[in-house]
């Protein structure tokens, strides 16, 4: 038998089911028993012996993160034992062992501890006052959150922690109480979208054709953030499936253009096959279908391109995505031309994107490098061109891939190794890892061509396995293609990166992306000759850099670790304002509008500090998507479709909880100020009943 109950949306949890339900991350999650298990901490010099010889315990099983000792019993003897076990004058705390109703197969153990935090109103003897009737004893206040504590569970207590916490819960002067829940450790987070495990450039465990290291980490990396709304990839390719399940989702897709249809839907034509492919590669929505991109969290910003390098085309492309706020672009193409330079208003373009993008902050752009095994600025003396369409001493240059304000990308393969087709070239910034395959040039009345001399050694590596056109267009007759390739493949990786190094710590430029992706990558090395040219660059020069694999493959993880290294420390106030607009407002349901609320605020200086506090109630929290307005009209996500059957939000943001309101500071605080609360599904209601704006000034 279980017990369990699913809490209703607005009515608070009664006492009859107090028991099953966990205050969690500002949710109501609903519990079930186990039947056959209970824990025990026990007292100073008692062993778990000494219970297993007085009890019918089956096992015992020690949990020394927590100090507990589990004991599994027969059913029907489990309220028998733990009374027992209570009785034994050799416990200090006992409670039932738990699962989540949403997810039967984890084992939940409650330890005796429980986090509360007050009201700003209740002073230091009102807390007094209800830690003693519940028989509760402070241990620490919770660093860097106002009127929090964690208490311990004390044998005063008339309830357990799950208990304490409901009833806690129901007065007005507490805003959280959770207890203090142990679950085992999951291996790193891997996501449920069913292809998933045939990503390998994002995570594997090795295999024939899976060199040890040849992901990039990013598994570790979602640990931290798997990326979020606010950080939008722009995605410049020839048409894009957006019916496709990989880009489904709320907010997924924003600003959509067509430059070649001249509208804003940018499907692709007969033959546009190649930016549904990168797109799934970067961004791919985590929802349960179909593959994962790197970012799955942020947003995709889908631009068909019109197929022509000319300066209008590129200016109208990089225009677009400066305007939308785009923080990312990816652009696996190039230039038809085997040396082209780009124009001033090429080169201006991209300079005033990589600067006045983002908000003066800068768009990273990232380009491939392409698939010519050439240099992106050298010469090669050619031989060995089918038709001899390219011989002798050649000059080749890829004026994008050369732009200083650019991340070049390369490709390595499943082997670490370079990837036999990738250009290369001290322009090179990182390498990201693709497939493997015969190198080759495109030209417009011919098509794709082998370059010389062939190459006669197998081409060993794992294809790219992503998104794909629906049915039977694309690549392959099914939705997903698992043999994408090239270095268009290994670009969107890295815009992937760049897009999760952002969601970390908005507030670095582009400039700092790109050096930050570059000190942080894995130094890989191939010595093997090229089968082609003959030449040996796999290895690094004494700064670190190599023609092959510029400063190496791309690692997420540590890129991510170190872009949150990077944010910024809390500067010196000098004074503090603060306001509060406590005019209820009721929240329209399923209207994209939303409501705001607005306060202004009179004070000269710029923003230092920055905190946010809301009360709403809403029937369904989850339908909710928050932000605030700064007097210079930026919009910082505030909070996200997150917080599942919540009824009641109690909470403040911070730049500590909320790094993305890192863009405010500096600026002027003077003027008005506005919160924005939008329910994006039907059926469920409420109010934004208040909030306060503090704000700290230089």
């Amino acid at each position: 038998m279980t017990e369990s109950i699913n809490p209703t949306p607005g009515v608070g949890v009664s006492e009859a089911y107090e028991g099953v339900i966990l205050q969690r991350g500002g949710e109501e999650l609903a519990l079930q028993k186990t039947d056959d298990r209970f824990t025990v901490r026990l007292l100073p010099n008692h062993l778990p012996e000494e219970l297993t010889a007085q009890m019918a315990t089956q096992t015992m099983q020690p949990l020394p993160s927590v100090n507990l000792v589990e004991l599994q019993v027969a059913p029907a003897q489990l309220e028998v034992v733990m009374q027992q076990a209570r009785d034994s004058g050799a416990v200090e705390f006992a409670s039932h062992v738990y699962r989540l109703e949403t997810s039967p197969d984890t084992l939940m153990y409650v330890t005796d501890q429980l986090t509360v935090q007050f009201a700003d109103t209740v002073d230091r003897a009102a807390i007094a006052a209800v830690v003693n009737e519940l028989g509760l004893q402070a241990i620490e206040p919770v660093a860097g959150v106002p009127q929090a504590f964690v208490f311990r569970v004390t044998d005063r207590a008339e309830a357990n922690p799950i208990k304490l916490a409901n009833r806690l819960m129901r007065r007005s002067d507490v805003l959280v109480a959770e207890p203090n829940v142990a679950v085992q450790t999951q291996p790193l987070y891997r996501p449920q979208d069913p292809q998933y495990p045939r990503q390998w450039y994002l995570n594997n465990a090795g295999g024939t054709t899976l060199a040890a290291g040849s992901h990039i980490f990013v598994e570790a990396a979602w640990e931290i953030t798997r990326g979020v709304r606010s950080v939008a990839i722009a995605v410049a390719d020839d048409g894009f499936d957006l019916n496709h399940p990989d880009f489904q989702g709320n907010g997924k897709v924003a600003f959509p253009r067509d430059f070649q249809e001249n509208d804003l839907l940018p499907m692709p034509g007969p033959q546009d096959d190649h930016g549904t492919a990168c797109a799934g590669v970067a961004v791919a929505e985590e929802n349960g279908v179909g593959i994962v991109g790197v970012a799955p969290g942020c947003t995709l910003i889908p631009i068909r391109t019109t197929g022509y390098l000319d300066d209008t085309a590129i200016e109208a492309l990089f225009n677009w995505m400066i305007q939308r706020g785009a923080a990312v672009a990816s652009c696996s193409w190039g230039p038809s031309a085997i040396y082209f330079p780009l124009s001033l208003r090429q080169r201006a373009v991209l300079t005033r994107a990589a600067t006045e993008g983002r908000g003066g902050k800068g768009c990273v752009i990232v380009f491939a490098a392409g698939n010519s095994n050439r240099p992106v600025s050298g010469t090669v003396n050619e031989r060995g061109w089918s038709q001899n369409v390219v011989s002798g001493s050649t000059n080749w240059l890829n004026g994008f891939a050369v732009h200083p304000d650019v991340i070049a990308v390369s490709a390595c393969t499943s082997l670490n190794r370079k990837s036999a087709y990738s250009n290369w070239g001290r322009n090179i910034s990182v390498a990201a890892p693709s497939n493997n395959g015969i190198p080759s040039i495109w030209l417009p009345e011919t098509g794709y061509i082998p370059t010389g001399p062939q190459i006669q050694t197998p081409l060993r590596g794992e294809g790219v396995f992503t998104s794909d056109r629906l049915g039977a267009a694309g690549y392959d007759t099914g939705d997903f293609t698992s043999n994408f390739g090239g270095t268009s493949s290994a670009c969107p990786v890295v815009a992937g990166v760049a897009a999760l190094v952002l969601s970390v710590n908005p507030n670095l430029t582009a400039r700092e992306v790109k050096q930050l992706l570059q000190d942080t990558a894995d130094k890989i090395v191939d010595p093997t000759v090229d089968p082609q040219l003959g030449t040996e660059y796999g290895t690094y020069d004494s700064n670190g850099h190599s023609f092959w694999f510029g400063y190496g493959k791309v690692n997420a993880l540590r890129a991510v670790q170190a872009a949150r290294q990077r944010l910024p420390q809390p500067q010196p106030v000098a004074r503090q304002v603060q306001q509060q607009n406590t005019t209820a407002i009721d929240i329209p349901d399923f209207n994209a509008q939303g409501v705001t609320s607005a306060m202004q605020l009179t004070a000269a200086g710029g923003v230092r500090d920055l905190q946010i506090t809301i009360d709403i109630e809403h029937s369904f929290m989850g339908d909710l998507e928050i932000s605030l307005i700064s007097p210079q009209t930026i919009a910082v996500l505030l909070q996200g479709r997150t917080l599942g059957r919540l009824t009641r939000l109690q909470k403040t943001y911070s730049l500590q909880t909320t790094p993305a309101l890192t863009r405010l500071l500096d600026r002027p605080a003077n003027g008005r100020w506005q919160l924005k609360v939008v329910d994006y599904a039907p059926l469920n209601t409420g109010r934004l009943r208040s909030w306060k704006l503090t704000v700290g000034l230089a």
